[in-house]
């Protein structure tokens, strides 16, 4: 499972993926893989808005339950509906149909300073 060109990842294990200033927000595939079989995930209503750092989702696996904290600060525009009815989406696609929101975010150049490319992340984590 090889990450996106141009992603950014957390230390808290979320990645953004920038398109046309739009932010699709997902778990990255070490955080899925230490989840392990995700059974239930939370996402926020379309039109809520959070500060870089603040919790907005839930993720439930076999093991444990986690939050998800936003990466950047932001308004959601779009929730990823198919993981409500399907959560082990996550599991098998992080980066394709397991993404969790699409973000509009007027503070992400900001936000997104301590954020790590893919690379890097990979290093800090393993």
């Amino acid at each position: 499972m090889s990450a996106p060109e141009g992603i950014l990842c957390a230390k808290s294990h979320e990645y953004i993926l920038e398109d046309n200033s739009l932010f699709t927000v997902g778990l990255t595939d070490y955080a899925v893989e230490q989840l392990g079989d995700i059974v239930f995930v939370e996402l926020p209503e379309v039109g809520s808005s959070f500060v870089k750092g603040e919790v907005f989702a839930t993720v439930e696996s076999v093991k444990a339950a986690s939050e998800v904290y936003a990466p950047i600060g932001g308004k959601v525009v779009e929730i990823n509906e198919k993981l409500v009815e399907s959560p082990e989406t996550l599991n098998n696609e992080p980066y394709g149909d397991g993404w969790l929101v699409k973000m509009e975010s007027e503070t992400a150049a900001l936000d997104s300073g301590d954020l790590l490319e893919y690379e890097d992340y990979k290093e800090e984590v393993l």
